[in-house]
């Protein structure tokens, strides 16, 4: 097998995350215990990929701050910035000329996620002989991703978030490409979009038009784009209903179901799975954790009901009788009800806020 490098565009600035990406980049929200982009990373190091380039811009400070060289996840991070948020096939572009690749490598976008990893696909890729391999996805809503048209079991044209139905097959956040110096010729062809980026299902057209051998599949498992408030929570329910039940914290109250609570948490009141209770994180005796839950670590849940809910490092949620729903509350954020209130709550909280009723 030879020697495939992987390379993580992580520069975007989340605005369709915000409020929750204005203190951090999204790469480094937190899901069951690991920053989003700690994933793609994971995937990329079960395949046998440990050399991984990590194209940062907004706040990629903080990226380079949390990852460090890579030593954690059993990688060997470097990292490249990209000024301008020109796009994903400008990231890969300075990635090839910044960190020298040389050979084959993957491309896995830091704010996406493909049950099962990439291995399988890495190895089709690699045994095909494929000059690019990606993989496609059915989806609703089509005007939301660049989407592939097929013609007798062929690849013919990508369009990025076409206006008009054309196709229902999304390209998704992961590419596989032989040959730098042909990304590089066809990079150099590249003209920026409406939007002003260099279109990756641009990069990959140039491929296709001048004959070179595209492999493709439909994923059968499910993927996740995590691109909005809502895409973080169904990335965690998605998360969660693959988890085995693991409790090494203190129990002293009730678990129900498939429940992880990791060492250092505290569970005084109820828990019912799937939920995540992270390492630090406190679960008072006049609170109750419902379905599809995940208390990051340090988390505090004080009081109240909170379900289908994702609480960041270090929040409180102390809310009496109401009900929390829906909700992704930031780090070191406050919700607090002083009153005996009854009813359900729904909040996307910025990270440092404090919201009383």
């Amino acid at each position: 097998m030879p020697r495939v490098s992987g390379v993580i565009p992580a520069a975007g600035e989340g605005t369709r995350l915000r409020p929750l990406t204005l203190a951090a980049p999204k790469h480094l929200i937190s899901l069951l215990g690991k920053p989003m982009i700690g994933y793609p990373i994971e995937h990329l190091v079960e395949a046998g990929v440990s050399d991984i380039t990590i194209v940062v811009g907004y706040l990629g400070h903080l990226i380079r701050g949390a990852l460090g060289d890579g030593s954690s996840f059993g990688a060997r991070l470097s990292y490249v910035t990209q000024e301008e948020r020109l796009g994903i096939a400008h990231a890969i572009h300075l990635a090839i000329e910044e960190a020298s690749i040389a050979g084959p490598f993957v491309v896995y976008l830091g704010d996406n996620i493909l049950k099962g990893g990439i291995m399988r696909y890495l190895n089709r890729f690699l045994e095909g002989g494929y000059d690019v391999y990606i993989l496609l996805a059915r989806v609703r809503d089509p005007s939301r991703f660049g989407v592939a048209v097929l013609r007798d079991g062929r690849i013919v044209k990508l369009v990025e978030k076409p206006r008009h139905p054309i196709s229902d097959l999304a390209v998704i956040g992961v590419y596989f490409f032989r040959d730098p110096d042909l990304v590089e010729k066809a990079f150099s062809t590249l003209k920026p979009s409406g939007r002003g980026e260099y279109e990756i299902t641009e990069l990959i057209q140039w491929f296709i038009d001048h004959g070179y051998n595209i492999g493709y599949e439909t994923v059968s498992g499910w993927w996740k784009d995590v691109g909005t408030p809502q895409g973080l929570l169904e990335a965690l329910y998605l998360l969660l209903d693959e988890v085995e039940p693991r409790l090494e914290g203190s129990v002293e109250g009730e678990v129900y179901g498939r429940v992880i609570v990791e060492e250092g948490a505290v569970v005084e009141g109820k828990v019912y799975g799937p939920a995540y209770i992270g390492r630090g994180s406190r679960v008072g005796p006049k609170a109750k954790v419902e379905h599809y839950v995940s208390l990051e670590p340090a988390s505090h849940v004080a009081s109240g009901t909170v379900t289908r809910s994702l609480l960041l490092e270090e929040s409180l949620v102390d809310i009496n009788s109401l009900r929390l729903v829906d909700s992704v509350i930031g780090r070191r954020a406050r919700i607090t009800c002083k009153r005996e209130l009854y009813g359900t709550l729904q909040a996307a909280l910025s990270d440092y806020s404090s919201v009383e009723i």
